[in-house]
Protein backbone atom coordinates (compact mmCIF):
# COMPACT_ATOMS: atom_id res chain seq x y z
CA UNK A 1 0.00 0.00 0.00
CA UNK A 2 1.83 2.85 -0.91
CA UNK A 3 0.95 6.58 -0.37
CA UNK A 4 2.77 7.26 -3.53
CA UNK A 5 0.12 8.94 -5.86
CA UNK A 6 1.35 7.60 -9.53
CA UNK A 7 -0.24 8.60 -13.01
CA UNK A 8 -3.77 7.17 -13.18
CA UNK A 9 -3.76 6.36 -9.59
CA UNK A 10 -6.26 8.39 -6.97
CA UNK A 11 -5.59 11.87 -7.41
CA UNK A 12 -5.31 13.43 -4.17
CA UNK A 13 -7.72 16.20 -3.19
CA UNK A 14 -6.92 18.25 -0.13
CA UNK A 15 -9.98 18.45 2.61
CA UNK A 16 -11.54 21.59 2.70
CA UNK A 17 -11.22 23.34 6.22
CA UNK A 18 -14.37 23.32 8.45
CA UNK A 19 -15.26 26.72 9.34
CA UNK A 20 -30.65 16.91 25.09
CA UNK A 21 -33.21 16.57 23.80
CA UNK A 22 -34.49 13.11 25.22
CA UNK A 23 -37.21 10.82 23.01
CA UNK A 24 -37.80 7.55 24.47
CA UNK A 25 -36.19 5.09 23.57
CA UNK A 26 -33.39 7.26 22.59
CA UNK A 27 -31.67 10.25 23.79
CA UNK A 28 -30.09 12.72 20.75
CA UNK A 29 -26.43 14.21 21.35
CA UNK A 30 -26.01 16.42 18.57
CA UNK A 31 -23.34 19.14 18.58
CA UNK A 32 -23.66 20.47 14.98
CA UNK A 33 -25.77 20.45 11.76
CA UNK A 34 -23.62 18.89 8.80
CA UNK A 35 -26.14 19.54 6.16
CA UNK A 36 -23.95 22.71 4.69
CA UNK A 37 -20.51 20.77 4.91
CA UNK A 38 -18.77 19.74 1.51
CA UNK A 39 -20.14 16.29 0.33
CA UNK A 40 -17.25 13.57 0.95
CA UNK A 41 -19.06 11.11 -1.07
CA UNK A 42 -21.37 11.15 -3.21
CA UNK A 43 -23.12 8.19 -4.18
CA UNK A 44 -26.10 7.85 -6.61
CA UNK A 45 -27.68 4.99 -7.57
CA UNK A 46 -25.47 2.15 -6.44
CA UNK A 47 -26.41 -1.40 -6.14
CA UNK A 48 -24.15 -4.47 -5.03
CA UNK A 49 -24.74 -8.28 -5.98
CA UNK A 50 -23.44 -11.15 -5.29
CA UNK A 51 -23.84 -13.65 -8.13
CA UNK A 52 -27.46 -13.45 -8.92
CA UNK A 53 -28.57 -12.64 -5.41
CA UNK A 54 -28.96 -8.43 -5.13
CA UNK A 55 -28.00 -7.40 -1.94
CA UNK A 56 -28.54 -3.42 -2.24
CA UNK A 57 -30.10 -1.20 -4.97
CA UNK A 58 -31.28 2.08 -5.65
CA UNK A 59 -29.00 3.73 -3.21
CA UNK A 60 -28.35 7.54 -2.99
CA UNK A 61 -27.18 9.51 -1.14
CA UNK A 62 -24.20 12.15 0.27
CA UNK A 63 -21.71 11.82 3.01
CA UNK A 64 -20.52 15.36 4.33
CA UNK A 65 -17.04 15.85 5.87
CA UNK A 66 -15.68 16.24 9.04
CA UNK A 67 -19.13 14.46 10.40
CA UNK A 68 -20.10 11.66 11.68
CA UNK A 69 -22.76 9.88 9.07
CA UNK A 70 -24.70 6.97 11.05
CA UNK A 71 -25.91 3.64 8.99
CA UNK A 72 -28.97 1.91 10.74
CA UNK A 73 -31.38 -0.75 10.02
CA UNK A 74 -32.27 -4.23 10.86
CA UNK A 75 -30.15 -7.35 9.97
CA UNK A 76 -29.90 -8.10 6.22
CA UNK A 77 -30.82 -4.44 5.35
CA UNK A 78 -27.24 -3.85 3.68
CA UNK A 79 -25.85 -1.56 5.69
CA UNK A 80 -22.45 -3.13 5.65
CA UNK A 81 -22.61 -3.90 2.35
CA UNK A 82 -23.35 -0.18 1.35
CA UNK A 83 -20.34 0.42 3.95
CA UNK A 84 -17.95 -1.83 2.18
CA UNK A 85 -18.42 -0.20 -0.63
CA UNK A 86 -16.99 3.50 0.29
CA UNK A 87 -13.69 1.79 -0.03
CA UNK A 88 -13.77 -1.07 -2.69
CA UNK A 89 -13.34 -3.98 0.18
CA UNK A 90 -15.84 -5.83 -2.45
CA UNK A 91 -12.65 -5.87 -4.75
CA UNK A 92 -11.86 -8.86 -2.36
CA UNK A 93 -15.15 -11.14 -2.84
CA UNK A 94 -15.05 -12.94 -6.53
CA UNK A 95 -18.56 -12.83 -6.84
CA UNK A 96 -19.13 -9.48 -5.93
CA UNK A 97 -20.77 -6.70 -8.44
CA UNK A 98 -20.64 -3.37 -7.83
CA UNK A 99 -22.53 -0.46 -9.85
CA UNK A 100 -23.57 2.58 -9.93
CA UNK A 101 -21.74 5.83 -8.69
CA UNK A 102 -19.20 6.38 -5.99
CA UNK A 103 -17.57 9.15 -5.69
CA UNK A 104 -14.81 10.54 -3.32
CA UNK A 105 -13.89 13.79 -3.48
CA UNK A 106 -15.54 14.10 -7.31
CA UNK A 107 -13.53 11.08 -8.39
CA UNK A 108 -14.99 8.03 -9.25
CA UNK A 109 -13.82 5.07 -6.60
CA UNK A 110 -14.74 2.31 -9.96
CA UNK A 111 -13.22 4.55 -12.87
CA UNK A 112 -10.76 3.14 -14.92
CA UNK A 113 -7.13 3.49 -13.42
CA UNK A 114 -7.97 3.66 -9.88
CA UNK A 115 -5.70 2.04 -7.60
CA UNK A 116 -7.82 0.17 -4.97
CA UNK A 117 -4.96 -0.41 -2.53
CA UNK A 118 -5.11 3.86 -2.88
CA UNK A 119 -8.65 3.97 -2.03
CA UNK A 120 -8.16 1.89 1.06
CA UNK A 121 -4.79 4.17 2.34
CA UNK A 122 -7.17 6.92 2.15
CA UNK A 123 -10.75 5.22 3.22
CA UNK A 124 -9.39 3.65 6.35
CA UNK A 125 -11.72 0.62 7.85
CA UNK A 126 -12.25 -0.69 11.56
CA UNK A 127 -14.14 -4.20 11.87
CA UNK A 128 -16.92 -5.17 14.17
CA UNK A 129 -14.29 -7.68 15.69
CA UNK A 130 -11.10 -6.54 16.99
CA UNK A 131 -8.37 -8.04 14.91
CA UNK A 132 -5.25 -6.72 16.52
CA UNK A 133 -2.18 -8.94 14.49
CA UNK A 134 0.06 -11.04 16.52
CA UNK A 135 3.07 -9.09 16.74
CA UNK A 136 3.37 -6.19 19.37
CA UNK A 137 1.58 -3.09 19.88
CA UNK A 138 4.38 -0.81 18.53
CA UNK A 139 4.36 -3.33 15.01
CA UNK A 140 0.59 -3.72 14.76
CA UNK A 141 0.53 0.29 14.61
CA UNK A 142 3.72 0.79 12.11
CA UNK A 143 2.11 -2.03 9.85
CA UNK A 144 1.02 0.12 6.96
CA UNK A 145 3.98 2.46 7.60
CA UNK A 146 6.10 0.32 7.39
CA UNK A 147 4.55 -0.98 3.96
CA UNK A 148 4.38 2.56 2.92
CA UNK A 149 8.24 2.78 3.07
CA UNK A 150 8.82 4.98 6.48
CA UNK A 151 12.01 5.21 8.20
CA UNK A 152 12.50 3.41 11.38
CA UNK A 153 12.37 7.10 13.05
CA UNK A 154 9.13 8.04 10.74
CA UNK A 155 7.61 4.97 11.88
CA UNK A 156 8.20 5.95 15.73
CA UNK A 157 6.94 9.29 15.48
CA UNK A 158 3.82 8.06 13.76
CA UNK A 159 3.24 5.65 16.21
CA UNK A 160 3.03 7.53 19.10
CA UNK A 161 0.53 10.41 17.32
CA UNK A 162 -1.63 7.43 16.58
CA UNK A 163 -1.97 5.96 19.99
CA UNK A 164 -2.41 9.39 21.18
CA UNK A 165 -5.17 10.25 19.04
CA UNK A 166 -6.77 6.80 19.53
CA UNK A 167 -6.54 7.35 23.44
CA UNK A 168 -4.22 4.49 23.98
CA UNK A 169 -0.63 6.09 24.42
CA UNK A 170 -1.05 6.32 28.43
CA UNK A 171 -1.97 2.70 28.76
CA UNK A 172 0.70 1.31 26.86
CA UNK A 173 3.02 3.64 26.45
CA UNK A 174 5.70 1.52 28.44
CA UNK A 175 5.23 -1.94 26.63
CA UNK A 176 5.35 -1.46 23.21
CA UNK A 177 7.25 -3.96 22.59
CA UNK A 178 4.57 -7.05 24.54
CA UNK A 179 2.00 -8.41 22.13
CA UNK A 180 -1.08 -6.74 21.66
CA UNK A 181 -3.14 -10.01 22.56
CA UNK A 182 -2.42 -9.42 25.98
CA UNK A 183 -4.71 -5.89 25.91
CA UNK A 184 -8.40 -6.13 26.70
CA UNK A 185 -11.23 -5.74 24.31
CA UNK A 186 -11.34 -1.82 24.42
CA UNK A 187 -7.96 -1.41 24.25
CA UNK A 188 -7.55 -3.52 21.26
CA UNK A 189 -10.05 -1.82 18.80
CA UNK A 190 -8.61 1.37 19.78
CA UNK A 191 -5.02 -0.15 18.93
CA UNK A 192 -7.19 -1.06 15.37
CA UNK A 193 -8.15 2.72 15.81
CA UNK A 194 -4.61 3.60 15.80
CA UNK A 195 -3.24 1.20 13.27
CA UNK A 196 -6.17 2.76 10.60
CA UNK A 197 -5.42 6.39 11.69
CA UNK A 198 -1.29 5.96 11.38
CA UNK A 199 -1.55 5.96 7.71
CA UNK A 200 -3.63 9.37 8.48
CA UNK A 201 -6.22 8.61 6.34
CA UNK A 202 -8.72 10.88 5.01
CA UNK A 203 -12.18 8.99 6.07
CA UNK A 204 -12.69 6.42 8.52
CA UNK A 205 -15.25 3.78 8.47
CA UNK A 206 -16.17 1.64 11.38
CA UNK A 207 -18.29 -1.84 10.73
CA UNK A 208 -20.08 -1.67 14.46
CA UNK A 209 -17.08 -1.06 16.39
CA UNK A 210 -18.59 -1.54 19.53
CA UNK A 211 -20.97 -4.47 19.39
CA UNK A 212 -18.06 -6.85 21.48
CA UNK A 213 -17.21 -4.15 24.06
CA UNK A 214 -18.42 -3.54 27.33
CA UNK A 215 -20.80 -0.35 27.87
CA UNK A 216 -17.16 1.63 29.39
CA UNK A 217 -15.43 0.61 26.56
CA UNK A 218 -18.00 1.72 24.46
CA UNK A 219 -18.23 4.78 25.87
CA UNK A 220 -14.46 5.46 25.28
CA UNK A 221 -14.73 5.01 21.48
CA UNK A 222 -17.69 7.18 21.15
CA UNK A 223 -16.26 9.83 23.31
CA UNK A 224 -13.00 9.32 20.88
CA UNK A 225 -15.26 9.33 17.27
CA UNK A 226 -16.48 12.54 18.90
CA UNK A 227 -12.44 14.04 19.04
CA UNK A 228 -11.42 12.50 15.75
CA UNK A 229 -14.92 13.72 13.78
CA UNK A 230 -12.87 17.07 13.75
CA UNK A 231 -10.25 16.13 11.68
CA UNK A 232 -11.81 12.40 9.56
CA UNK A 233 -15.26 12.09 7.97
CA UNK A 234 -16.35 8.83 9.79
CA UNK A 235 -18.86 6.36 8.41
CA UNK A 236 -20.43 4.34 11.22
CA UNK A 237 -22.53 0.99 10.74
CA UNK A 238 -24.77 0.20 14.10
CA UNK A 239 -27.53 -1.65 15.32
CA UNK A 240 -27.20 0.57 18.48
CA UNK A 241 -29.90 3.39 17.51
CA UNK A 242 -28.99 4.96 20.97
CA UNK A 243 -25.43 5.21 20.22
CA UNK A 244 -26.62 6.25 16.62
CA UNK A 245 -28.60 9.04 18.15
CA UNK A 246 -25.40 10.02 20.57
CA UNK A 247 -22.65 10.37 18.23
CA UNK A 248 -23.81 10.65 14.61
CA UNK A 249 -24.96 13.69 12.87
CA UNK A 250 -26.19 12.44 10.55
CA UNK A 251 -28.46 8.85 9.59
CA UNK A 252 -29.29 6.90 7.19
CA UNK A 253 -31.78 4.19 7.43
CA UNK A 254 -31.82 1.19 5.79
CA UNK A 255 -34.29 -1.83 5.62
CA UNK A 256 -35.21 -4.97 4.04
CA UNK A 257 -37.92 -5.21 1.07
CA UNK A 258 -39.06 -7.38 -1.66
CA UNK A 259 -38.41 -6.30 -4.53
CA UNK A 260 -39.44 -8.03 -7.77
CA UNK A 261 -39.98 -11.04 -6.02
CA UNK A 262 -36.69 -10.90 -4.03
CA UNK A 263 -35.87 -9.68 -0.82
CA UNK A 264 -32.96 -6.95 -0.48
CA UNK A 265 -31.89 -3.81 1.09
CA UNK A 266 -32.84 -0.75 0.17
CA UNK A 267 -32.07 2.79 1.82
CA UNK A 268 -35.59 4.58 3.51
CA UNK A 269 -34.16 7.99 4.62
CA UNK A 270 -31.67 10.15 5.38
CA UNK A 271 -31.40 13.38 7.58
CA UNK A 272 -29.78 14.79 10.47
CA UNK A 273 -30.02 12.76 12.97
CA UNK A 274 -32.20 14.90 15.40
CA UNK A 275 -34.48 15.31 12.80
CA UNK A 276 -34.91 11.41 11.96
CA UNK A 277 -35.39 10.80 15.51
CA UNK A 278 -37.66 13.24 16.58
CA UNK A 279 -39.65 14.00 13.14
CA UNK A 280 -38.97 10.97 10.61
CA UNK A 281 -40.37 11.24 6.90
CA UNK A 282 -41.43 7.44 6.37
CA UNK A 283 -43.47 5.93 8.39
CA UNK A 284 -41.19 2.76 7.89
CA UNK A 285 -38.47 4.75 10.16
CA UNK A 286 -40.94 5.68 12.46
CA UNK A 287 -42.14 2.24 12.71
CA UNK A 288 -38.69 0.99 13.32
CA UNK A 289 -37.05 3.61 15.92
CA UNK A 290 -40.11 3.50 17.85
CA UNK A 291 -39.42 -0.70 18.32
CA UNK A 292 -43.01 -1.32 15.84
CA UNK A 293 -40.75 -3.73 13.46
CA UNK A 294 -36.69 -4.61 13.08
Amino acid sequence: MSSVVEPGNLTPMAPTPPDQITIAPVEVRVTEESVARESVFTIRDLAVRFGSFTAISGVSLDIPERAITAFIGPSGCGKTTVLRSLNRMHDLTPSAAVSGEVRYRGIDLYGAGIDAAEVRHRIGMVFQKPNPFPKSIFDNVAYGLRISGFSKSECADRVEHALRRAALWDEVQDKLKQSALGLSGGQQQRLCIARALAVEPDVLLMDEPCSALDPIATGRIEDLMGELKQDLTIVIVTHNMQQAARVSDRTAFFTAEDVDGARRGVLVEVAPTQQLFTNPADPRTEGYITGRFG
